[in-house]
């Protein structure tokens, strides 16, 4: 399978003046805060012209002035990974960091996600929407207990719940249901977690994750010092490497680009089954991708300036300064 091209850049203003977009009004606010904090910074030890922009303040008219020539995208959930900024930016001209508008509004739903994965043959814990109380007791007579609930359209783990006891699941429901999307159960699967991260048309090496709590909650991931990761992740070459193709391709199977992360857990039989896309994953000190980039010899500051590449998909300028390299 082919993969992405990467626009190699080596002279910082090539990049022109770069906005970082954090913040926004999405539940996730507060990581997106930090995750953009830590790329403005790192953009600045590169000698990058960025600048740091809450979407939550006027951000048309910021673009309207027509000052930034590109940005980088470190807003995380509803309103800036699901392709409404990535529309709002391509309406301006102003080029962007990582997947689309399609890439980006498949994989922000993750009931589509996982229909798509399973359409391209690949593995996914079995599912069941939930319309309302009337669906309670077909879920559970599929699925059995105990189950995750989930709403389609939150990320780091935002709404999730999990059902030990048929009393349970109405709490469960509603909590998901007050964030407007719809709703599922999934299968609660007892194996490894692994996660995948994809630096333009390639896995980085395998992250394994032990969390302390019943699961990789949204404590869990961004602020206990309880969770471990380990990376490498101990596998062997041959199934680091398939699974790692493996995650390539959920990646494309949801039109994603550039870089980004994709979730999968462990079955019953040691087989992998994939939970989630990530097409704008978090950048902060426990965040996962900055780990895998840093055991394939990638350090943050080159990170954050290797995902600004991906901004580059407009022709490359005629002076020379980037270069098309094939790496997939």
């Amino acid at each position: 399978m082919g993969g992405e091209r990467r626009h190699v850049v080596s002279d910082p203003q090539q990049f022109g003046k770069v906005a970082v977009l954090l913040g926004g009004r999405s539940s996730e606010r507060e990581v997106s805060l930090m995750s953009g904090a830590a790329v403005n910074k790192a953009l600045l030890a590169r000698g990058v012209d960025a600048h740091r922009v809450d979407t939550a303040d006027a951000l048309i008219s910021t673009l309207q002035t027509g000052e930034f020539d590109r940005a980088w995208i470190a807003l995380h959930g509803r309103g800036g990974e699901d392709g409404r900024v990535q529309g709002l930016l391509e309406s301006f001209g102003v080029p962007y960091t990582g997947s689309g508008i399609k890439g980006s509004a498949i994989a922000m739903d993750k009931l589509r996600t996982k229909q798509l994965i399973a359409g391209a043959g690949l593995g996914t814990p079995a599912y069941s929407v939930i319309g309302g109380p009337q669906d309670f007791g077909v879920t559970i007579d599929t699925l059995g207990l105990p189950l995750m609930i989930k709403p389609a359209e939150e990320g780091s783990s935002i709404g999730l719940t999990r059902v030990e006891r048929i009393d349970e699941l109405a709490a469960a429901y509603a909590e998901a249901a007050r964030y407007g999307s719809e709703v599922f159960a999934e299968r609660w699967v007892t194996g490894i977690e692994y996660t995948a991260a994809v630096l333009q048309g390639e896995a980085l090496p395998l992250v394994r994750i032990d969390a302390a709590n019943t699961f990789y909650d949204y404590d869990a991931k961004y602020f206990s010092d309880k969770t471990s990761y380990v990376c490498p992740s101990g596998l062997g070459a041959e199934r680091e490497h398939e699974w790692g193709q493996m995650a390539l391709r959920a990646f494309r199977a949801v039109g994603a680009q550039g870089w980004g992360r994709v979730d999968f857990m462990l079955g019953d039989a040691g087989e992998p089954l994939l939970l989630e896309v990530n097409t704008v994953p978090g950048m902060t000190s426990h965040s996962l991708v900055p780990m895998a980039a840093a055991a394939a010899g990638i350090d943050f500051n080159e990170l954050v300036w290797r995902i600004l590449e991906t901004s580059m998909r407009d022709p490359a300028p005629v002076d020379g300064r980037t270069e098309a390299m094939d790496v997939g």
